[in-house]
């Protein structure tokens, strides 16, 4: 049983609400735009807009993780994946910690391997809608990048 499910079964509800780390790829290429893929149909929030990654397994680091998770579902090798953020975000179903790498090296052709979309985008994004754990990232954008105008 994922770690996840058997927290929210087996631990008081306090403890349930302990956050899953998720190693998050923000992949920048040299125009300096970013990389946002739809969460796929099935999932929890469909649909919605982020920045690719997820789940830690046993004994992963971030970087190990977020290697794995752009090659399972983007079919992508990245390069050196720099640690930026963390943030935790309380979702209904999840409390989640989310550790942001920046990645501006990735080798190989991307391929959608989940059915989800994918689209380089600038401030302000052109997607809709975003999950809401992607909204930190895109107002930290803008604070690196002096954008004074919508973030999303």
């Amino acid at each position: 049983m994922p770690l996840a499910e058997r927290d929210a079964v087996d631990l008081e509800p306090s403890e349930s609400r302990r956050p899953v780390d998720v190693a998050v790829g923000v992949l920048i290429d040299a125009d300096g735009r970013f990389l946002l893929t739809s969460r796929p149909d099935g999932k929890v929030y469909a649909g919605y807009w982020e920045f690719p990654g997820g789940k830690l397994e046993a004994g992963e680091s971030v970087e190990q993780a977020l290697r794995r998770e752009l090659h399972e579902e983007l079919g992508i090798h990245i390069g050196a994946a720099e640690p930026w953020r963390q943030e935790i975000v309380d979702y209904p179903h999840a409390r989640v910690r989310l550790h942001f790498c920046k990645v501006f090296d990735w080798r190989g052709r991307f391929e959608m391997r989940e059915g989800q979309q994918m689209a380089w985008q600038q401030l302000p994004v052109q997607v809709a809608p975003v999950l809401p754990g992607t909204v930190p990232v895109l107002q930290w954008f803008a604070a690196e990048r002096g954008f004074a105008g919508a973030t999303h």
